[in-house]
């Protein structure tokens, strides 16, 4: 192991990731104390901030893909998707095109997409913070691949819907 990759995995782009995700879990995990309009608030500003963070993870080499695990249990997933989707009710639907099929429009609803970037971002943590090198390579190079496939779209799904919320009330 290079003391490049080492160094790699401590990045300041990686420590960033680490923190502004920590904060974005531990919001959805207290989300039931929180008010609709704090929700919004806070969704409006973290989501493009994770996007951002997430954005500029690096790519990293990984020495043992053995590492990849998931914590996050569909009961927890659903425990935080139900509170966060009855705090947003009747607001938590949107449409959404899909690049892949222009043509019809498809319901998604920000307590599922969210929920989603949790459970990523959280499972990223879990795994980063077994702080061994392997570990922490592991959990950036799963990160930077959910990212880029997963939860990075449903991000902008998310912040668009909430601006649509907040900005464009039916008077």
């Amino acid at each position: 192991m290079s003391n490049t990759d080492e160094n790699l995995t401590l990045s300041k782009s990686v420590l960033e990731m680490i923190t502004v995700a920590h904060e974005f879990c531990l919001f959805m995990e207290k989300i039931d104390s929180y008010s609709q309009e704090d929700i919004l608030n806070y969704f409006q500003k973290i989501i493009p901030l994770l996007y951002l963070k997430g954005s500029l993870l690096p790519d990293i080499k990984v020495a043992d893909d053995s590492y990849m695990e998931r914590y996050v249990t569909a009961e927890t997933w659903e425990i935080i998707f139900n509170e966060l989707r009855n705090k947003l009710k009747p607001l938590d639907n949107y449409w959404v095109l899909e690049f892949s099929d222009d043509t019809e429009a498809t319901k998604a609803n920000i307590a599922d997409n969210l929920t989603d970037v949790y459970q990523d971002l959280k499972d990223f943590i879990i795994l980063y913070t077994k702080n061994t090198q392997t570990a922490r390579e592991n959990a950036i190079l799963e990160c930077k691949i959910q990212f880029e496939t997963h939860w990075g779209i449903r991000l902008l799904n998310a912040v668009k819907a909430i601006h649509q919320i907040k900005y464009n009330k039916q008077k």
